[in-house]
């Protein structure tokens, strides 16, 4: 069984573990102990904070294996992306260029540089590592994150958003940064990629073009990766539009890869989550259900079946799943049926 909780300084060498799995394009894990660690300990800080508004908290979290002790994977959120740094994006317009007298009429597109996301709340740091990618553990690690948002709704902000992984090669070349190296960096995508994973971001506002830039000017290759996912990613992707996310044209000013949103009230998890009491009982109920407890420093979140009753508003678990969770009977917990 995994089980969802905050991360702490011993897991350290899991969490590079799960950054040298993650491979390229996998911004917010990059290959760097002084980074892991120091986001480690921003998440222990964050975590026990005292927060009325969301600002630049980061809670990052694990996925254990309760059998084995071995971290499976990573989930993570930024209470409020932005605010100590700049954070960029393309967005993809349409404008129309035309002249009646000419008989000519073009429709074309633009990337316009921008902090648009500035201020919310962003989703980062999904990645299940190969032996657990089956069953519920990939729903448990995205929706873990949504119990926690219904429940401390106070800690972040109205809008949730999450970057997706753009199109590269097992090399982590990127037909869209190809394009822009050979016009304004010079510098590799896996440098330009690690180099934003550690916060260095200043060669961004020198280098990147500040004026729009008309897609059809771009290589092709890069012209048909815009707003693609790499394909480990779909999953992921997959999982966020049955929340209710999309795409409202924001890309990744390195791969081009998609950036979706959801306001978090219509999130579905959160709009169906239900706050139950416990009772504990060696039941035998085939309702699987996500469920997490109601603490924040010590949430904890798994997957189990859960026999529920609407009328009394009471949950019965095992006895295994509550000692999990760390509640007892009459506590309350959140939870989503699948």
């Amino acid at each position: 069984m995994l089980v969802i909780r905050p991360i702490i300084a011993d897991d350290y060498s899991a969490l590079m573990q799960c950054a040298e799995e993650s491979g390229h394009g996998f911004t917010s894990l990059p290959v760097n102990e002084e980074m892991l660690r120091n986001r480690i300990a921003h998440s222990e800080r964050s975590f026990a904070k005292h927060v009325v508004c969301p600002e630049d908290e980061g809670y990052l979290m694990v996925a254990e294996d309760t059998d084995t002790g071995e971290i499976a994977g990573t989930t993570a959120i930024e209470a409020a992306i932005g605010l100590e740094a700049p954070f960029y994006n393309y967005h993809l317009s349409t404008v129309v260029h035309a002249s009646r007298r000419l008989g000519v009429h073009n429709t074309v597109q633009l990337l316009t540089l921008g902090n648009h996301y500035t201020g919310d709340t962003e989703l980062c740091t999904l990645f299940l590592r190969t032996p657990w990618r089956e069953g519920l553990n990939g729903r448990l690690l995205s929706k873990a994150r949504f119990l926690m948002m219904a429940e401390h709704r106070h800690r972040f902000a109205d809008v949730v958003f999450a970057e997706m992984r753009g199109v590269s090669d097992e090399e982590g070349n990127s037909p869209f940064w190809q394009w822009l190296k050979d016009n304004f960096f010079s510098i590799d995508f896996i440098h330009a990629d690690y180099l934003t994973g550690i916060g260095a971001k200043g060669f961004i506002a020198d280098l990147m073009p500040k004026l729009p830039i008309y897609v059809n000017l771009l290589s092709k290759e890069a012209q048909a990766v815009i707003g693609q996912v790499h394909d480990n990613t779909r999953p992921a992707l997959r999982l966020l539009e049955n929340e209710g996310f999309s795409c409202r044209g924001y890309v990744d000013i390195f791969d081009a890869g998609p950036t979706v949103e959801c306001d978090v009230r219509n999130v579905e998890t959160v709009r169906h989550s239900k706050r139950y009491t416990v009772e504990i009982n060696d039941h035998h109920s085939e309702q699987q259900c996500l469920v997490a407890n109601t603490s924040f420093t010590d949430f904890r979140a798994v997957a189990s079946p859960l026999e529920v009753n609407d009328k009394a508003q009471t949950v019965v678990m095992t006895q295994e799943i509550a000692d999990t969770l760390m509640v007892n009977t009459g506590e309350p917990v959140r939870f989503i049926e699948l």
